[in-house]
């Protein structure tokens, strides 16, 4: 495997990460509603576990409501049951085929817990960035150690990892700090 190859695979991996911390960040609350908040929750549909955003259609007819319309009317309670089970802390309400979700407005204190729940997430992405650096580095030691690169090519390959990893750790730190900003001011 020649240094661009072990960079690319580098770069893909780390592009991953990143997306999915965007994800998860999405499915942080803030005193909005969005169906971002709920969309990727699985309920359980015919014995398979399915994210909601398959199974219903989900909007915002206001700035604090959430209202899901199942496909399949005969799933709302499991639906029901899967956003209860989820993080979300909100009771949602059967309202015939529809289920609504209020979106209550955050006290300063849960504000705080999920400023520092995206920290938290933010660091688990940073921790994964690392490890794949890392694992990279190794591939890059085993190819000089099989004389397939020189040990200059290594060096350099170590450096493009390593200026890649910084880029995208300054990236992760941009995405939670604005996650963080939009969930104190709101």
């Amino acid at each position: 495997m020649s240094i661009e190859e072990v960079v690319s695979e580098c770069k893909s991996k780390m592009e991953k990460a990143t997306e999915v911390l965007r994800d998860d960040l999405k499915a942080v609350r803030t005193g909005r509603a969005s169906t971002s908040l709920v969309e990727n929750i699985r309920a359980d549909f015919y014995g398979t576990p399915t994210p909601l955003k398959q199974m219903a259609s989900l909007a915002t007819p206001q700035a604090d409501m959430i209202v899901i319309k199942p496909f399949d009317p005969g799933s709302v309670r499991e639906i029901e049951k899967a956003i209860k089970n989820s993080d979300l802390s909100m009771a949602p309400i059967v309202d015939g085929r529809l289920i609504r979700l209020n979106v209550p407005a955050l006290s300063g204190e849960r504000r705080k817990q999920l400023v520092l729940g995206a920290k938290q997430r933010g660091e688990q992405a940073k921790v994964s960035i690392r490890n794949i650096r890392r694992d990279a580095n190794k591939q890059l030691e085993k190819q000089q150690k099989a004389k397939a690169i020189t040990e200059d090519d290594m060096e350099k390959g170590e450096k493009q990892i390593d200026d890649m990893t910084k880029k995208v750790t300054d990236q992760i730190d941009a995405s939670v700090k604005s996650k963080a900003d939009e969930i104190m001011l709101e």
